[in-house]
């Protein structure tokens, strides 16, 4: 069983990252429920590589969000809505995925949505270099509408009751007592986790996986994005004791070796997955 740490995981996606050859800029999805570590991954990820001199480009979801009029027509609490009308995904493509794909001319923007004010947004245009890296994280990112435009795909994989707790847990922290839980609750349990129910069932985003399991062996609060940084990880595969807090790394169609990070071919196209799992 081999030992590792969180940032130990962090620089072997940074490695697969860099290990990716392509013509244009390199588009990498961070999917994964809301409040499974999406964003924090992404930002670690954008630290190591920056510091290895890479040109990062990070973009959210949540920057490309319909007004809240058209997401919440069909109710605030509809998962209906949430997988079919939270989300604009012809601007995503239109302003940012397709000028970095093949044949674009990486003229980009990075958000078509201001939450704060809930009115459109439009940042002036910037020029990607060949070798940049976009990390985006956000919901639904490979469904079918948009799955083929990601040359690398990463799944942040959390079981959906633990969500409510990190959401909840997430919220505090930034509001302390002013926070309703019992609305973020309900907004889990109404909208969120059975629209990713349906993501599951309709785009089956972990396909084409294989497992590969780690555990703490340090002892820390669960629900927080970052508790595990920085504490001692064993490396286990599937079904052995003790993966009781796990961390799955998913690549390809077999298991990871001990010390490597290939990521496999998801089809029979370019394009690459991997999947972390954090129970």
């Amino acid at each position: 069983m081999e030992q590792g740490t969180r940032g130990e995981l962090i620089s072997r996606l940074a490695e697969t990252i860099s290990s990716v050859t392509i013509a244009h800029p390199l588009r990498v999805a961070i999917d994964g429920p809301p409040a499974s570590g999406k964003t924090t991954l992404a930002d670690e990820l954008a630290v190591v590589l920056r510091a290895q001199g890479r040109g990062v480009i990070r973009a959210t979801i949540d920057d490309f969000l319909f007004p809240r009029a058209q997401r919440y027509r069909r109710g605030r609490y509809s998962a209906e809505g949430c997988y079919f009308d939270a989300h604009d995904r012809a601007a995503l493509c239109g302003v940012l995925l397709d000028p970095l794909g093949p044949g674009g001319d990486r003229r980009f923007q990075t958000a078509v949505y201001d939450s704060d004010t809930d009115t459109p947004s439009s940042p002036p245009a910037m020029t990607a270099a060949a070798d940049a890296v976009l990390l985006f994280d956000g919901v639904f990112l490979l469904r079918p509408e948009l799955i083929d435009r990601w040359d690398l795909r990463i799944f942040v994989s959390v079981p959906f009751e633990q969500t409510v707790d990190r959401a909840q847990n997430r919220a505090t922290t930034l509001a302390g007592s002013t926070t309703d839980t019992a609305e973020i609750e309900r907004s889990w349990r109404n909208r969120y986790i059975p629209s990713q129910r349906l993501y599951f069932a309709t785009a089956r985003p972990t396909d084409h996986t294989r497992r590969y399991t780690g555990f703490d062996d340090c002892s820390r609060s669960r629900g927080s994005d970052t508790a595990s940084a920085g504490c001692g990880r064993s490396w286990a595969h599937p079904g052995e004791e003790g993966a009781e807090d796990v961390v799955d790394v998913l690549a390809g169609d077999r298991l990871l070796g001990d010390q490597e990070l290939e990521v496999q071919r998801a089809g029979a196209d370019r394009h690459r997955q991997v999947e972390i799992e954090v129970r």
